[in-house]
Parts: structure tokens; C-alpha cells; sequence
């Protein structure tokens, strides 16, 4: 059986050999953050998009060497994990940045650590899934809207628990509220709603993660003279809307079926879907 491998800060490591120790920051405190991406075809999808979003966060965390996870880097490195790993196609790469140094809740340093995570996928690119998810919206906890609300950062556990809600009632996905109680994304992806003709997502200002396929699929739309709106959006809006998707970069769009005894059609999501996988 062929040995798979990690990335931890630019040397391989077998996937089953522990590298964490029990002062790691990631581990105590939730003190990082991190980007799943595609590589399909032999080629890393949005890298610069990906980029941009890491370097912001590690900003934001006021982590040290943002500049050093640029495209540059994620290409190279996510190249030289499928190398080592012998993965040619439709891989799906973890990138964990946390925070490296010691101390309690306030940190001896900003140094950063790294770990990179390769998973070969069965489905090819950003094909459109044939059965259309069914959906609730989870209510029992909110996300805040703060400065970190736009980053995917260690501190998941809202989302374990919409997780858990989603095996116990038997869903396809959870979408989640914003602390004002109104659509902010689902567990793991952007939301977009089809209402009265018009495409709306929740707005960066709702708390919801600056998705890099939500970045994608809104600059495509532009130029494709599709409008999308970003809003504000009550979650009656999903009692009435004509169409439900959403997005991420590992699944690309994903059409929305049934919420409750509300059955949506796919007209639009379908376009978009056929015009991402044009790109």
C-alpha cells in the first residue's frame, strides 16, 4: 500500500506519525486558520483568490509571514504533496496555518507554523451534482459578525454543531443564521438565493466567510451580465424562492432540492454551473 504523506512546514511526514505537540496553539486554543482547495486537471484552482484570503486573515490574527503564502507557495507546495503522494487528478488540499509559539491566552510570539493536507476526490472539477440537496436551516446557536466572521479560522465548533444537526435529521446541509437572525451560509459553503428572478447571497456584512467560489461565481456572473445581489436576507425568503445553491471551492455550485415541503427548481443554477466549468 503506498505511504501517504503531509507537508509540515516544508518537510514530509508520514500521515499517521504525531507533529503536534500539547502546547500547539491550533490544538489549545483554536489559534489559526486555514484554506481547502482543488487542484484538478494538474492545476491548483483560484490560488491567487485563495491567497489573498489567507494573508488577509493572518493579518487580521496579526500572525507574522502573510507574505510568504502567496500563489507562489500554494502552487509549489500543493505540487510537491501530490508528487510525493504519486496523486495526478481531482485532489482536495487542506492548508492549516496556526499560530507557533508559546504561552497562555496571550501569545510569546506571532510566528506561524504550517500543515498541508492532500485527499484524492472521485468526482471530476466542478460537475453539478445530479440529486439536489435537502436543507434546514439550524437555529440553536448564531454566528457573530465580527472582524474575524470572513475568515476560516480554527474555531469551528458552531459548525460541528449545525454538523451534528445535519447526521441527526438526516440532511444534506445546515444553513446558519447570523447573530440578527438572518441567512449568513451553510456548514461549509456560500449561500445563494433565486427570488422573484433576481440572485441575492448574504453580504460580507452578515458574517458570512468571503468565499472563493462565492468571489468566483460573482465575478463570472458580472461578466456575463448576470446580477447578483448581496443583502440581507430574512430565511422566510426560502418559503418562497424560485431556486437555492450553494458554493464552495472543492464542490464548485451545488443546487438546493428541498427545504421542508418547499421543492426548488435549477434553471439558473445550471447556467452558472455550466459557465464555471467553461472557465
Amino acid at each position: 500500500m503506498q505511504q501517504e504523506y503531509i507537508l509540515h512546514n516544508n518537510q514530509f511526514v508520514e500521515i499517521n506519525q504525531p507533529i503536534l505537540t500539547g502546547k500547539n496553539r491550533g490544538f489549545r486554543y483554536g489559534d489559526g486558520l486555514f484554506e481547502t482547495m482543488l487542484m484538478s486537471g494538474g492545476k491548483l484552482k483560484f490560488p491567487e483568490l485563495h491567497a489573498d484570503r489567507l494573508q488577509a486573515g493572518m493579518n487580521a490574527l496579526k500572525m507574522e509571514g502573510g507574505v510568504l503564502f502567496d500563489a507562489y507557495f500554494l502552487k509549489q507546495k500543493t505540487a510537491e504533496l501530490c508528487k510525493k503522494n504519486k496523486l495526478k487528478d481531482n485532489i482536495r488540499f487542506r492548508l492549516s496555518v496556526y499560530r507557533d509559539g508559546e504561552g497562555l491566552y496571550t501569545p510569546e510570539s506571532n510566528r506561524t507554523g504550517y500543515m498541508l493536507e492532500a485527499t484524492p476526490l472521485e468526482h471530476a472539477g466542478y460537475e453539478l451534482n445530479k440529486k439536489g440537496l435537502i436543507i434546514d436551516v439550524f437555529d440553536e446557536i448564531s454566528k457573530p459578525v465580527d472582524k474575524f466572521s470572513n475568515y476560516k479560522t480554527s474555531n469551528s465548533l458552531l459548525f460541528v454543531m449545525a454538523g451534528l444537526y445535519k447526521k441527526q435529521n438526516r440532511l444534506d446541509e445546515a444553513f446558519i443564521l447570523n447573530q440578527h437572525g438572518f441567512l449568513c451560509e451553510s456548514i461549509s459553503s456560500n449561500v445563494f438565493v433565486v427570488y422573484d428572478k433576481q440572485v441575492y447571497t448574504p453580504g460580507l456584512s452578515e458574517g458570512c466567510v468571503a468565499g472563493v467560489m462565492r468571489n468566483a461565481v460573482m465575478q463570472m456572473a458580472k461578466t456575463n451580465n448576470i446580477s447578483i445581489i448581496e443583502a440581507q436576507i430574512n430565511p422566510e425568503v426560502l418559503k418562497e424562492a424560485e431556486e437555492v445553491f450553494i458554493t464552495n471551492a472543492t464542490s464548485g455550485i451545488r443546487w438546493v432540492m428541498g427545504y421542508g415541503k418547499k421543492r426548488y427548481f435549477n434553471e439558473v443554477t445550471k447556467s452558472l454551473s455550466t459557465l464555471l466549468n467553461a472557465l
